[in-house]
């Protein structure tokens, strides 16, 4: 990788330098060991979330040097650049038709896609369920035995390549409907009701104490939030405008599970 990165960034600042067959084999690479697993386009470490931008110039590279093809399965007739992700059985993973899965995304052994979408860049965990219609975007990070429930979108981050794509942590469960978008972060084990909508200007309210906590862009962990509307004042009047509401907090439990089904209880979040 150390060895790649250079080629990579130094293409990604002039486009001419894709004539060469070794900066088109060093993209090539970078794809593969994204494909793989063993580069992601973000990685935590003990300050938080890092971005990798060269794994990201190596993608839109990617794009650049790859010709549109006639790719069939089945029935089925797709023309595009990207390949379709292979080899599923020998991974461990399990994709549902029609679901997809892009080359250039990994999946962890035990993850399983019903019929959603995961597109190039993306990081799934062992153990997360992306269920019907669910759509995880080019770069997510999907932490392991997260639930993406039915109808999910989690927005891909490709541009800039600095910019941070969204994250989803460790036991997340994310209900029916809700969209995640602009780099935001799900914190471990958060709990988010069916419809929730969060962008990087959304403001995710906690309303369990005397006061308001307002946060932007991240949801702290094990939170159990909810649609909500907050009124704001424009020229022509005033009207009401969505936030997340955190409306508690999920209890800590050995048995996830049972902590998720719990906290589904305690406060009545549709899912």
């Amino acid at each position: 990788m150390e060895s790649l990165a250079p080629l990579v960034s130094a293409a990604f600042a002039d486009r001419a330098r894709l004539k060469d067959p070794a900066v088109q084999d060093a993209v090539r690479r970078a794809v593969a060991l994204l494909d793989a697993g063993q580069l992601r386009v973000a990685e935590k470490g003990p300050e938080g979330w890092k971005v990798n931008a060269w794994a990201k110039e190596a993608i839109l590279l990617y794009f650049a040097i790859s010709e549109m093809r006639v790719q069939e399965v089945g029935p089925f007739e797709f023309h595009d650049k990207i390949p379709l992700k292979k080899d599923l059985a020998a991974a461990g993973v399990r994709v549902v038709p029609p679901g997809t899965v892009r080359y250039g995304a990994f999946l962890e052994r035990g993850a399983v896609v019903m019929p959603g979408y995961v597109n190039i860049g993306a990081w799934v965990g062992a153990g997360t369920m992306v269920d019907t219609w669910a759509t995880v975007g080019s770069c997510a990070q999907v932490g392991r035995n997260v639930h993406l429930s039915g109808g999910v979108g989690l927005g891909g981050v490709l541009e800039p390549p600095t910019a941070s794509p969204v994250i989803i942590e460790d036991g997340a469960f994310i209900g029916s409907r809700c969209i995640v978008v602009e780099g935001v972060v799900v914190e471990e084990e958060a709990v988010l009701g069916a419809n929730v909508v969060l962008t990087a200007s959304t403001q995710i309210i906690d309303v369990t104490g005397p006061e308001e906590r307002v946060y932007k862009g991240r949801v702290p962990a094990r939170s159990v939030v909810i649609p909500g509307m907050r009124p704001k004042q424009f020229p022509a009047g005033t009207y009401q405008v969505p936030c997340a509401l955190i409306i508690g907090q999920r209890k800590a439990s050995t048995d996830q599970k049972t902590s998720l089904n719990q906290a589904l209880r305690d406060f009545a979040v549709p899912v």
